[in-house]
């Protein structure tokens, strides 16, 4: 019986990090389809061939709301517009709803979609931890980079000072290289999984 319990706690302690297990650097991007606010539907795999950025939002999120007032997202996803470059928002908080993320796309002038995962599904195959939190992939679906959108988690930062790591992520992989760091902490607000 004591051995029962003890691989019950065992399987406990192991189940979150299974369930969370964050993709790798190196390997393929976990493949998905989400529908955007107006229903339309975007699997990854469709993008072949292109950049794909992943950005985990929350409109609720002050962090979010900063780098949105500042047009940090918008401004580098236009840059990249016409450069290969497929830019996607992510929304897995379990209270927003199209209609929201539609009002917040307005506001800001977001010129790319906002996929609506309210169940969290695909949050958690990215192992998605904060708003905003960072995928950049390359054109074969591999995953190249994940974490912050930069070194400046408060705002606060000189413009010498400011290190974009998407921003770098993605001139790295145009220049056929490959992106350093690959990997950074993000910060934000916590993704409000239902």
């Amino acid at each position: 019986m004591k051995q029962l319990f003890g691989v019950i706690a065992i399987a406990a302690l192991l189940l979150p990090s299974l369930i969370f297990a964050a993709p790798e650097v190196g390997k393929p991007a976990p493949e998905f389809t989400l529908k955007d606010q107006s229903g339309k539907a975007h699997t990854l795999s469709n993008y072949k061939g292109k950049t794909v950025v992943l950005e985990w939002t929350n409109p609720e999120c002050p962090f979010v709301v900063r780098h949105y007032k500042t047009k940090t997202m918008t401004t580098l996803a236009n840059v990249y517009a016409n450069k290969n470059v497929v830019w996607l928002a992510i929304d897995s908080s379990h209270f927003i709803t199209p209609d929201q993320s539609k009002a917040w796309a307005k506001k800001h002038k977001i010129n790319y979609p906002t996929l609506q995962d309210p169940k969290g599904e695909v949050g958690k195959l990215y192992a998605a931890k904060t708003t905003p939190h960072m995928f950049v992939i390359d054109k074969e679906g591999i995953l190249r980079y994940k974490g912050a959108i930069d070194n400046d988690s408060w705002g606060s930062k000189s413009t010498k000072k400011l290190k974009n790591y998407v921003d770098n992520s993605i001139q790295a992989l145009q220049k056929g290289g490959s992106p350093s760091p690959n990997s950074t902490k993000p910060y934000g607000c916590s993704v409000k999984y239902k």
